[in-house]
């Protein structure tokens, strides 16, 4: 029923892909969200070539369906872990946080298909021209890193819709079929979907960092960093000293200071709910339960069916 465009450059049932969550998105989530019919991502930029390799490996030996991989451009190692990629056969290529011109040449005429995450129309245009198979339209209201135009997803997919003729995938503010719904409405022809997926059973998060996505109410998440690099996360003793910090006029460097080295790490994997970097969407105040990764899927896709139906019911008044 909802078969798009996307569904057919990609090779999958459904129009989903997972978001390349760092410390979060490995094999087990990766492996499922393909098997259940959407588009699984590791996520490279919390893993060494070597770690990587294993990763893909083990993902093959648990779906034979296609599966991707998200590499922040600005990594370090981006080009050993588009390498690995690459050898290793993965499907599709994500790439983040920088200039998309790097790789894209060399990832397509590997045969592997890419797409580019981009915060603003004009980015997207650039990423287009560059020769990218489909761009993720990233709104603010996502989790993680964000683009400094701060745009509403609800405002720049229509606007990436516009400015290129490729695919264009809306992200940040997406959890159920409401959220699908709406996008399809605004001419995506997809959904990337990240903090709902951090709150599955198949996550590879600590139970205390899912469990602060559950309790994510309202006002709950926070921009922080907008100086230097606005990440969106919940808000937490980490995020209220960044903040208050920002308000006082810190600079750059004093912000990384109080920012610190490994924050994301410590709260996806060891559980530092407080002291550490939840990276979290808006999205996370109508997440209220862990559950599977197959039941947020077919969960999404009976809900945007059943909203379908009723719309198409008001039409006929």
């Amino acid at each position: 029923m909802f078969r798009t465009e996307l569904c057919d450059l990609l090779g999958i049932e459904y129009p989903i892909i997972q978001g390349g969550m760092v410390w979060v998105s490995y094999n087990e989530l990766c492996a499922a969200v393909s098997e259940s019919g959407g588009m699984g991502l590791l996520a490279g930029g919390s893993m060494t070539p070597d770690e990587l390799k294993k990763e893909i490996r083990l993902v093959k030996a648990k779906t034979q369906k296609p599966f991707g991989l998200n590499v922040p451009i600005i990594h370090p190692l981006s080009n050993d872990l588009i390498n690995v990629g690459i050898v290793e056969g993965v499907s599709v290529i994500s790439t983040s946080a920088g200039n998309p011109r790097r790789y894209t040449e060399k990832i397509r005429e590997s045969g592997v298909k890419v797409i580019h995450v981009s915060p603003s129309p004009e980015l997207a245009i650039k990423a287009a021209e560059a020769g990218v198979d489909a761009i993720v339209a990233e709104g603010t209201e996502a989790g993680g890193h964000n683009g400094f135009a701060e745009i509403t997803t609800m405002a720049l997919v229509p606007q990436v819709v516009n400015a290129v003729n490729i695919p264009v995938i809306a992200a940040g503010g997406i959890a159920n079929g409401n959220g699908f719904v709406a996008a399809l409405s605004l001419g995506a022809q997809g959904v990337q979907i990240g903090t709902r997926f951090a709150a599955t059973h198949e996550a590879r998060g600590h139970p205390a960092f899912k469990n602060a996505i559950l309790n994510v109410r309202n006002t709950g998440t926070v921009l922080t960093g907008r100086a230097i690099g606005p990440v969106r996360c919940v808000r937490n003793n980490l995020a209220k000293m960044i903040l208050e910090a920002e308000a006082k006029g810190a600079t750059a460097q004093e912000l990384f200071k109080i920012i610190g080295m490994g924050r994301s790490r410590n709260a996806a994997q060891n559980g530092e709910v407080e002291e550490g970097t939840i990276y979290c969407g808006q999205v996370a105040a109508i997440i209220c339960e862990l559950k599977s990764v197959s039941e947020v899927i077919a969960g999404i896709m009976e809900e945007a069916a059943a909203i379908l139906g009723r719309l198409g019911k008001i039409c006929e008044l």
